[in-house]
């Protein structure tokens, strides 16, 4: 299974995330959809990278 390591970007706020995940798409509804806590402060955010990696665990060391 592939993961991704992704990053978001607020312009509202200038504020960058980033994280890893096996679904994008379901992952930026999440965080638009105010479901993560870390995130939800600085809603609206827009998809600016993504990065396939062939796991989690290379995912987790590209963060």
């Amino acid at each position: 299974m592939a993961f991704y390591v992704y990053i978001l970007y607020s312009c509202e706020f200038d504020r960058y995330y980033i994280g890893q995940t096996a679904d994008v798409d379901d992952r930026l509804r999440r965080h638009n959809a105010g479901l993560e806590k870390s995130t939800k402060p600085y809603i609206p955010w827009t998809l600016v990278c993504v990065i396939q990696k062939p796991g989690r665990g290379e995912a987790m060391i590209s963060l």
